[in-house]
């Protein structure tokens, strides 16, 4: 298991503070006020396959991505691996733990060579306090994560697994659905059949049937390791959303 960091980089201020101006946290938020989260936090860059945290490790940080891709993920009782998300600059994560005073609920994992900016819980929360505007923002943020979550579990009590599969699909390219993207669309990140089947709550070897099922409808291909989404009508119709591919 990998947990040595690469060797220390550096960024400039204001390209740190422009980079959380595109963060939900600091919509409408000034230049100043972002400046005094920044001026809290210590930059640590990791090496690919490098763990940030681990599932139960106390949380006492709130983490910024600055660069790079992090993959979040957790282990049941029984040892089934459910991946949650992929993370992709410039994102805040870990703030939920920290806002609970609890463990770490999962594990944080770089897929790539990242650097992330790490705010100790303490200035992080007096941040909060002293910026109601943010802690407005935080909240709306966690909101969208209970919504997804509700979305998530009426997924799986309404859509069939080649739905799910299709739905997912959909959603790593256009994540809130409002416009579906155009034929042709290319999944930015790279998905295996085994990401895919955690992210849609089936096995992998019926996830890999219904590609390859998709594939031969030249609804779905691959390129490289990419998904390429040929035929945005077809994944729309299975996972039973509205709209057009334009």
């Amino acid at each position: 298991m990998v947990t040595a960091r690469t060797a220390v980089v550096a960024i400039a201020p204001t390209e740190l503070v422009a980079a959380m101006a595109r963060t939900p946290l600091f919509e409408g938020a000034s230049s100043e006020t972002i400046a005094r989260l920044a001026e809290r936090g210590t930059l640590r860059p990791y090496r690919r396959g490098t763990y940030l945290f681990h599932q139960g490790d106390p949380s006492p940080d709130v983490f910024f991505l600055v660069s790079g891709r992090v993959e979040i993920s957790s282990l049941s009782a029984n040892g089934h691996r459910q991946l949650h998300t992929t993370i992709e600059a410039p994102q805040f994560f870990g703030e939920l733990g920290v806002l609970g005073g609890m463990p770490r609920s999962a594990a944080a994992l770089a897929l790539e060579g990242s650097t992330v900016w790490v705010v100790p819980a303490e200035g992080f929360l007096g941040f909060l306090a002293e910026e109601p505007a943010a802690t407005r923002a935080l909240l709306r943020a966690l909101a969208r994560q209970v919504t997804a979550h509700e979305a998530f579990v009426e997924d799986l009590l309404y859509l069939d697994l080649k739905g799910r599969v299709a739905k997912r699909l959909l959603q790593l390219v256009s994540p809130s659905l409002d416009e579906l993207p155009p034929d042709g669309a290319v999944v930015p990140s790279i998905v295996t059949h085994a990401d895919l089947a955690s992210l849609c709550g089936g096995s992998r070897e019926n996830v890999t049937r219904i590609l390859s099922e998709l594939q031969r409808r030249g609804i779905v291909e691959r390129d490289g390791r990419r998904f390429v989404l040929r035929k945005i009508s077809g994944l729309a119709r299975l996972a039973g959303v509205g709209g057009s591919s334009g």
